[in-house]
């Protein structure tokens, strides 16, 4: 936990598991505020896969989000509940402990160490009758370890000199970090997902080279560079890349259009637009 503290406030998302024909994952926010409150708290949140959401259905989920009390054996959180749509794909940030209180704790801090856990109770899609069959199977375990030291990072700039001929999507040319290959896709007027957005995504060229069952944990930050000064549309975030999901991770409400278009803001000078990836890696993953 430390260490994921060591790096900024920046939230950190789970490998996809499935359950009940979609895939999900969860967000833990380590400092988290809530509105009108000045203290930070470890929080969490579920999100669907959108690729696995169908256009016009609703996904209602009860759930239960929580963390591990080692000293006792138990989960502590709390139960919640969520409409999920195409444009509403992640759940509100939920509270579970704050931040001061878990770095002095030994019952749910253990080697600088967290267990956080999701438990799907009811599903029901707006497309269907009955409720969908929650099956009973196995505690899905998936192990992140975060590096202290020796990060390896790799930086690529994609410039666009035609960036206001694109109407469809495109992707960068392949570049390196880490001996893996990566490219960019970005969706110029937004994917299906977004709101009058820019949709950006990473994604893995050489999904083969990784062990099956193993991930890389991935410190992605994806700016849009404001060519006459330094006001940097910058976005960050940290997600876990492996076999077992061949997708991109990224952002379908990267930035407003009208905000990239803005000409006060210089992201689009003449028809050049300039976009600049880090791509750091933190740590790795398997499952239990």
């Amino acid at each position: 936990m430390e260490v994921l503290l060591d790096r900024g406030a920046v939230s950190a998302n789970s490998a996809i598991f499935h359950c009940c024909g979609y895939g999900w994952f969860l967000q833990v926010s380590p400092m988290h505020k809530k509105s009108g409150h000045k203290t930070p708290h470890i929080a969490l949140s579920l999100s669907v896969y959108q690729n696995d959401l169908k256009s016009g259905d609703i996904l209602t989920a009860v759930f239960e989000l929580s963390m591990c009390n080692h000293s006792k054996g138990t989960y502590h959180g709390c139960k919640d509940s969520y409409h999920f749509d195409i444009k509403n794909k992640r759940s509100e940030k939920q509270c579970l402990i704050p931040l001061e209180e878990l770095l002095k704790s030994s019952d749910f801090l253990v080697d600088d160490s967290c267990v956080f856990g999701v438990r799907i109770l009811k599903a029901h899609v707006s497309s269907q009758n009955k409720p969908i069959v929650i099956p009973k199977k196995p505690i899905t375990v998936q192990n992140i370890f975060l590096q202290k030291k020796g990060f390896i990072k790799g930086t690529y700039t994609w410039t666009m000199n035609n960036f206001l001929d694109m109407k469809v999507p495109v992707c960068s040319p392949a570049f390196e970090a880490d001996r893996h290959k990566w490219y960019i896709n970005m969706y110029p007027l937004g994917d299906q997902y977004s709101t009058n957005s820019l949709s950006l995504y990473l994604h893995l060229h050489d999904l083969n080279k990784i062990p099956l069952e193993t991930g890389m944990v991935i410190e992605l930050t994806l700016s849009i560079l404001d060519q006459k000064h330094e006001g940097h549309y910058t976005v960050t975030g940290r997600f876990v890349f492996g076999v077992a999901a061949k997708i991109g991770w990224g952002w379908s409400n990267f930035i407003p259009l009208k905000t990239l278009m803005d000409p006060f803001s210089c992201y689009i000078v003449g028809s050049n637009c300039m976009l600049k990836a880090d791509v750091t890696i933190i740590g790795s993953s398997n499952d239990g």
